[in-house]
């Protein structure tokens, strides 16, 4: 077993310095500077939004105010809720139950771990 919520904020701090050192970039560019897996670059992209560290102008994300409170707070609340009332609840019953999807998913997961609202049990393959 991992400590995924120390996991996820070294990925959300590896991205940050990335986008530090380059600038604003796509999230192909950010995935390939940074080696996240997607979902890490999602979870990472929730924990720095709910930091209000990132931004996204259509295509690139960079450090500043975040504008992404809107989306992925309301997101996190979806699965907050969703959790709440169902307990233990595994990543592709969230996604069917609230009718997000993958990217929507795991932004959520991110917010919803830097809050300290959730714990995640990934084995070490994932």
């Amino acid at each position: 077993m991992i400590n995924t919520i120390e996991q996820f904020g070294r990925n959300a701090g590896r991205l940050w310095e990335v986008l530090y050192s380059n600038g604003p970039l796509t999230e192909s560019q950010l995935l390939d500077f940074s080696s996240l897996r997607p979902y890490e670059f999602y979870i990472a992209t929730g924990w720095l939004a709910r930091e209000d560290k990132i931004s996204k102008n259509e295509e690139l994300f960079a450090l500043g105010k975040t504008n992404l409170t809107s989306e992925i707070g309301t997101n996190a609340g979806k699965i907050w809720s969703l959790i709440s009332s169902k307990g233990e609840v595994d990543i592709p019953s969230i996604s069917i139950s609230t009718g997000l999807n993958y990217e929507q998913t795991f932004s959520a997961l991110g917010w919803l771990a830097r809050e300290n609202k959730i714990q995640i049990n990934l084995s070490e393959k994932d």
